[in-house]
């Protein structure tokens, strides 16, 4: 009953702090932030690291922190400085999560909910390293839901600091180089290409993340073998609707490529699950399979010759629309 009553509290307070931190949200701005780290003195780099902690927890922007980072103490320490900010609030949204609402969310958590949490929690510090180098879901956010899971604490620590490093190094030479343009500092072409080459990396690492995330190809003997196997494979139809209609194997599920994207969110109880993806050709399949790599799934495959070597194998087709429920997790 006591503890109740902590939790409470600790929830009551945290959600009028983040409402107040809302409110005053515009003051939390770069010519603030340089006041108040100047008047801290030697304290300063501790001062910086409690507020970015504070606003981490508070829902408060951290690009704005983290350019201030970069112009205050340029780009290594700020750096570091930035890093260990953000990490240190991650971890404190983290653990509040978890004391305040584990407990309860594993009582009420099912469905397709409770798998991918499970999914989740299987992947462990993997799926945190994903979340960290490909921003799915938002910074602030992100903190407390891994909380409700029960990934490791030092797992989540060590592999967010890491994982962040890359944001964190092109995000503070950004502000760096905004502090030398202001100040009409020397070099500032290449300083600005670098900033910019260090932010077009940081973009591209969803593409490369996508990839390795990408499971072997399967041949249409392997396919049947882990139909037969597997009831938690989802096989994915990414041809025409029309196509899917005249012909396709029986439980897969269709949705065509060109709509894929906008329609990767039905697909999210499988995100921890295998996919295999069939087409009519490997192109479109290997395209489908990218899509999802960066949308976070761990475990997709491509059907070599998709449709085409199944029909020549003459194997048995269904026709028509076909049946969403056969492929739900839960209904397996």
């Amino acid at each position: 009953m006591k503890g109740n009553v902590l939790r409470w509290i600790l929830f009551l307070g945290l959600l009028g702090a983040i409402a107040v931190a809302f409110v005053q949200r515009d003051r939390l701005d770069a010519a603030a932030l340089q006041q108040w780290v100047e008047q801290a003195g030697m304290a300063a780099p501790l001062l910086f690291m409690a507020i970015y902690a504070l606003a981490t927890v508070l829902f408060m922007p951290g690009s704005v922190m983290t350019l201030a980072g970069g112009a205050l103490f340029g780009p290594v320490l700020g750096t570091f400085y930035n890093l260990t900010g953000a990490t240190i609030g991650a971890a404190l949204a983290f653990l509040i999560a978890r004391y305040l609402a584990s407990e309860w969310v594993e009582q009420k958590t099912g469905g397709r909910l409770k798998r991918l949490k499970e999914g989740v929690e299987r992947e462990g510090w993997r799926f945190v390293a994903f979340v960290r180098l490909v921003p799915l879901f938002p910074f602030n956010l992100l903190n407390y839901a891994l909380g409700l899971t029960r990934i490791p604490f030092w797992h989540y620590v060590v592999t967010s600091y890491l994982c962040m490093l890359p944001g964190a190094i092109a995000y503070t030479w950004l502000g760096y180089v905004g502090r030398e343009a202001a100040a009409g500092g020397e070099g500032l072409v290449q300083k600005g290409l670098l900033a910019l080459a260090l932010l077009a990396a940081v973009a591209f690492l969803p593409r490369i993340i996508g990839r390795l995330r990408l499971g072997p190809t399967l041949d249409i003997d392997e396919l049947r073998q882990r139909l037969d196997q597997e009831p938690k494979l989802l096989l994915l139809d990414v041809r025409t609707a029309e196509d899917y209609a005249s012909g396709h194997i029986e439980g897969a599920l269709n949705i065509p490529l060109e709509e894929l994207e906008n329609r990767v969110d039905e697909l999210a109880a499988w995100q921890e699950s295998p996919v295999a993806i069939i087409c009519t050709t490997d192109r479109r399949s290997r395209k489908a399979a990218r899509m999802l790599g960066r949308a976070g799934f761990a475990d997709v495959h491509v059907v070599l010759g998709g449709m085409q070597q199944w029909g020549k194998r003459s194997l048995p087709v269904a026709t028509g629309l076909g049946s969403w429920k056969n492929s739900q997790p839960e209904q397996q």
